[in-house]
Parts: C-alpha cells; sequence; structure tokens
C-alpha cells in the first residue's frame, strides 16, 4: 500500500499478462520511487527482480517494461520523455532505449507510473488505455502494417485522433533484433531491439489517452526554472535551428565523424548530407515533444526520385552518418528516403546502418559475394543497396535474413575476417561518434550495461574550457581534461557525467536541455517534494547502474565483454589530419578504475558486497 504519494507519481503501475488476458494494477510507494526514481531505474529494477535467468528475449518470460519518471508530462521543457527496456534479443542483457514524442505524458495523464507486459498472445492484439482503465483489442487486421497505416486505423477505431500510439511495423513482427518501437512515425525507442520483443508477444501497438495529472509538489518553484530556460533559449538555438547535425563539416575534418563503417576520415561529400544542407534543401518544419518550446525535430519531404512522405519526420544526426558517411553515402534524398523506410517498418537507424556498412564491407573484401547478395552491388556508397536492404531486412528475405540478425551473430555467420569489420560492443552497434576522438566515450561503450549507447555516455570535446566543466563544479570536477586524455581524471570526470546520464535517464528528462546537475535537484524537489540534492540523485545513479551490472553477470556477461572492436585501436585511413588509435593497455586501465571507482571488483567488475549493503540493493 502506498504510505505517501510524491509529486510527480501516481502510484501505479499497470501489469498486463497476454498470455491469459490479465490486467492487474500495483502500487509502489514512496521510498521505492526515492530509491529508483522511475525511467531507467524502474526499468533495471524490475528486469532484475522479475526475470529468470538465462530466458529466451523472444519468447513469452520476457517483460517490456514502459516506465516514466516524475518529471515525464509536467510543464517544464524535456519532460516529453520515457523508457522502454526488455532484455534485449540483439545483446542478450539488458536493453533500455528513451524516447520522446507525447505517449509518455499522455500515460502519465491516463494515470500509470509504468507498463509492465509479460507472456504472448496466442493473436495480435493492442492495448488501449485510457484514463484509469485498459482492455486487449484484436489487432489482425493491423499486423502487417507499415506504422503509419496502422497508427491510423487505430486513432479510427478509436474515434479520437489525439490518441497516442507506440507501435511496430513489420520489422518488430518479422523480429528483426534491432527493430525498434516507433512513438508516432518518427520518434523511436531505438536501441537493442525492443521492436522485436514487441513483436514476439503478438503485440502490435500501445494506445493512450488521458485527462488528469499528478499533483507536483512546488509549481511555482517549477515556474521559476521553466522561466529560466525560456529567458537563455540562446542555450539551445542550433537544436531549435537546425535539430542534430550542424557540425558535421567540423566532425569531418576532426576526425570525429564516422565514415564507411568507422574505417575512413576522409568523406568529401560531408557538406551534402549536413543538417545545414537539410535545412536548406528539403526541410519544411520543425517539430516539438511535449511541452518543449526547444523543436527539434526536422520534417523533410521530398518529391523525385523517390517520394518521401513528411508523416516520418527527417534523418537526425545519428541517422544521417549511420545510412549516410558510414555508408560512404552523400545522396541526401537516398538517406531522407531510408529514414522513412526505417520509421515505417520500425528499425534501428543507428543498428540499421551498422549492420549495412558491415555488410559492405565485408562485401568489398569478398566475404559475401553477388550470390549471396542476389546480385545487389552492395559497395560503399551505393544508395541504391542500401535501400534494398532496409527492405529485405525489414522482411527477412535473402541476404536480409542473416543481417537482421545484426552484426555480432552475423559476423560469426560468415567468419572470418568479418568480426573485425563487426563494429558493436555487447552485440549493439556503436552510435554514430568517434572513440579514437573521444576516448571517454569509448569507455562508456566499453562499460555500459546495454552496450555501445552513445546517449548515456559523455562526449569529451563538451569538456574542455573552464565554461563547460561550471556545471560540474558542484561534484568536485574543476578543471577541463585534454580530450584526448583516458587517465584518473577521465575516468573520474566520465563515472560523474554517466551516473549525470542516467539521472536524466530515470527522470526522465530529456538530455538536449541545458540544466545543471544543480537545476536537475531543483527540478526533483519541486516536482516530488523531496529535500533532495545532488549527492542523493548521484547515489541514486550508482544504485541503478549497479543493479543493470547485476542484471548482466547473472546473464552471463564479464569483464571480457567490456571491451572496444580492435578496429578502435587502429589508425583511420584516408586523412589528412588522422586521429591516432586508441592504446588498448590504456582501457584496460582505464576501465579497471572505472570499476573502482565505482565500488565494483577491480579486476572483474562484480560489485562488491559491501558496496551492495551501502546502496541497500537487496
Amino acid at each position: 500500500m502506498i504510505k505517501q504519494l510524491p509529486g510527480g507519481y501516481n502510484g501505479k503501475i499497470l501489469r498486463v499478462n497476454l498470455s491469459d488476458n490479465g490486467i492487474s494494477v500495483e502500487t509502489i510507494d514512496e521510498l521505492f520511487c526515492r530509491k529508483y526514481l522511475g525511467g531507467a531505474g524502474f526499468v533495471s529494477y524490475f528486469l532484475w527482480k522479475e526475470l529468470k535467468q538465462g530466458i529466451d528475449p523472444l519468447g513469452a518470460d520476457n517483460k517490456l517494461i514502459l516506465a516514466l519518471g516524475p518529471v515525464t508530462g509536467v510543464s517544464l521543457p524535456g519532460s516529453g520523455r520515457h523508457c522502454v527496456g526488455a532484455k534485449s534479443p540483439l545483446t542478450g542483457g539488458i536493453a533500455k532505449s528513451e524516447v520522446g514524442e507525447f505517449w509518455g505524458s499522455e500515460l502519465k495523464l491516463a494515470g500509470y507510473d509504468a507498463i509492465i507486459i509479460e507472456g504472448r498472445s496466442a493473436k495480435p492484439v493492442y492495448l488501449w488505455i485510457h484514463d484509469g482503465e485498459a482492455s486487449l483489442r484484436d489487432a489482425s487486421h493491423l499486423w502487417g502494417q507499415k506504422t503509419k497505416e496502422a497508427q491510423q486505423t487505430i486513432r479510427t477505431e478509436l474515434e479520437d485522433k489525439r490518441v497516442r500510439v507506440a507501435l511496430i511495423g513489420p520489422a518488430g513482427e518479422n523480429l528483426v533484433r534491432y527493430a525498434c518501437i516507433m512513438h508516432g512515425l518518427f520518434d523511436a525507442a531505438g536501441r537493442g531491439g525492443l521492436g522485436a520483443v514487441m513483436g514476439s508477444k503478438n503485440l502490435k501497438a500501445i494506445a493512450v489517452r488521458g485527462h488528469q495529472a499528478p499533483q507536483i509538489a512546488e509549481p511555482e518553484r517549477l515556474k521559476e526554472l521553466r522561466q529560466w530556460l525560456l529567458a537563455n533559449m540562446q542555450l539551445v538555438h542550433v537544436f531549435h535551428e537546425f535539430g542534430t547535425g550542424a557540425p558535421m563539416e567540423k566532425w569531418e575534418s576532426t576526425g570525429n565523424l564516422p565514415v564507411r563503417n568507422f574505417r575512413d576520415a576522409s568523406f568529401p561529400g560531408v557538406k551534402k548530407i549536413s543538417a545545414v544542407t537539410v535545412r536548406d534543401t528539403i526541410r519544411i518544419g520543425m517539430e516539438a515533444c511535449f511541452g518543449c518550446p526547444v523543436r527539434c525535430k526536422k520534417t523533410v519531404k521530398v518529391e523525385e526520385p523517390y517520394p518521401v512522405d513528411p508523416a516520418y519526420g527527417g534523418p537526425e544526426y545519428e541517422t544521417l552518418a549511420a545510412l549516410g558517411s558510414n555508408c560512404g553515402i552523400d545522396n541526401l534524398k537516398a538517406i531522407a528516403k531510408g529514414n522513412e523506410l526505417c520509421g515505417a517498418y520500425s528499425l534501428d537507424t543507428i543498428s540499421t546502418g551498422g549492420v549495412i556498412a558491415f555488410a559492405m564491407e565485408c562485401f568489398e573484401n569478398g566475404l559475401l559475394s553477388v550470390k549471396d547478395t542476389r546480385g545487389i552491388e552492395l559497395r560503399f556508397g551505393n544508395d541504391e543497396a542500401m535501400l534494398k536492404l532496409i527492405e529485405l531486412i525489414a522482411r527477412r528475405e535473402g541476404i536480409g535474413e542473416l543481417l537482421a540478425e545484426g552484426t555480432a551473430r552475423a559476423s560469426q555467420s560468415i567468419g572470418g575476417q568479418a568480426q573485425e569489420f563487426a563494429i558493436q560492443v555487447k552485440g549493439l552497434e556503436a552510435g554514430m561518434h568517434e572513440p579514437r576522438m573521444k576516448p571517454g566515450l569509448g569507455l562508456g561503450y566499453m562499460v555500459n550495461p546495454h552496450g555501445a549507447d552513445h546517449c548515456c555516455n559523455m562526449h569529451d570535446t563538451m569538456y574542455v574550457t573552464q565554461e563547460q566543466m561550471q556545471a560540474l563544479r558542484p561534484l568536485g570536477m574543476l578543471e577541463p581534461v585534454p580530450v584526448g586524455d583516458i587517465g584518473p581524471r577521465k575516468v573520474a570526470l566520465f563515472k560523474a557525467v554517466h551516473l549525470e546520464q542516467i539521472v536524466f535517464d530515470s527522470l526522465v528528462l530529456c538530455a538536449f536541455l541545458p540544466y545543471t546537475f544543480e537545476q536537475v535537484a531543483d527540478i526533483v524537489a519541486a516536482v516530488t517534494g523531496w529535500d533532495t540534492g545532488v549527492m542523493e540523485q548521484l547515489r541514486v545513479a550508482e544504485r541503478i547502474l549497479t543493479v543493470a551490472r547485476l542484471y548482466d553477470i547473472r546473464e552471463g556477461f564479464t569483464e571480457a565483454d567490456d571491451t572496444l572492436p580492435r578496429r578502435f585501436f587502429q589508425s583511420k585511413t584516408s586523412a589528412a589530419l588522422d586521429v591516432k588509435p586508441l592504446d588498448p593497455a590504456k582501457f584496460e586501465k582505464a576501465k579497471s578504475y572505472y570499476y573502482t571507482l565505482m565500488g565494483w571488483q577491480a579486476r572483474t567488475g562484480i560489485p562488491l558486497p559491501e558496496k551492495l549493503e551501502e546502496l541497500d540493493i537487496t
């Protein structure tokens, strides 16, 4: 029973068992909320506590968790986010992904803080949640539909165009291991194959509508924080004007742009695909998530040589790089079409681009032939091949059957040198950022429980001036650390930033908004009414990361899985200003020191019993 309900929470979790159509509501109390916050915290806790060791991630025993935070849906810029998690069919470990749009705020208004979906339906269904009520509806007629058609049909059936829908397309239904869950048509819970988990349960969609927000403890204090951001919109003007991807030309010149499967550095066509060019050529508008004035999401339209539907938004940086430079492609219209196809089929654009770049390098090195590809010349720069592969992957047809398994499994099937070309950590394809330029980011790729995630991570170039370090001074970080450093100071900086990101992912708050860590603590206090501060939030983040670590260890992961692809310890080619390859010995030392700072055993990364007791992890 709830002893006391803090502000920002409904105190209710909706549990849905698809095997027997059982729907129930459970309560959570203030202590649990304060220990795990929500979002990534709830996901980590419930996966660790409720999943049996060794289950099939595409079996009925896996659980799909969609979790809000206390900040989700409150009147504050950056509050339109939530977290989705499950056991990953791509990595076999924990998968979690944050996503924006309006779906999370609508679930908060509908009366819940999280949904736990378990079991497997005998036939396709969708879940309908509205104002505290929930029911399962037949989705047989929706199965096989792309996301736009399915969303339109659901809204028509429910007679409400304002219904928000989280759903999968054919890639999720076909269990592509990196299928994502679309929220609307261009906001994806992208990483780790969560759409495949949804497809394995015969769950096509979750539709939500609500009208009653929970109470906020100190609305005037929250109003002050909102007014501060509105008065400092210049801090986010680049996102407002371009979305993500404006500095791509600069990144190419400094070696931070992934080119041809992270092999090369020089990409003269980068100007053709940057966010600046998107704005100047094919962009027709910008969209926003719930309650956010930044409006950072592109909408594009193309008429020829193939139509691109603006309903699917437009390519952000990760997509511009993944389907563009990393595949050697500088055809912006083709990239926009690839983005549309991924949204329609529900494919993670990062993993999709990573897999296609991997396949292109395999093809160019003779590990795949035209016989394997059924006549497709799968070479870097072939935009038509990229678009064709997206279709084949989503349908698991031809070479798409192999590539739908992800780079780690595909490389094992191909054998030989193919594993050298699989740019992944723990099975998750790397985000479009270069560890040879940002070694702290590389450490994050290594030790993140869910793999090579660029979001829940640090970007070294953001902490090289006194002004940039100002926000971290409450954590004792006073001086900048050189970009290329990976010594103890950089590791300590990474730990602080990583914990900060976990707090953002648990509240759930958009990391693009320039709130300082002190302001984040103030936001928590204003929403919940807790007398909290920076130190408590750091402690909560340590607890959440440690629980996620425990989950992965239970699933068989060891410190040997905390490693980078060999490619990052080699030089890039074709660049006038090559970034240096990483030093493996330095990274092993950095990893061990990170374990020590986290209270984990220095050699194995196993959390020490004393640390578990200190964090009250039971």
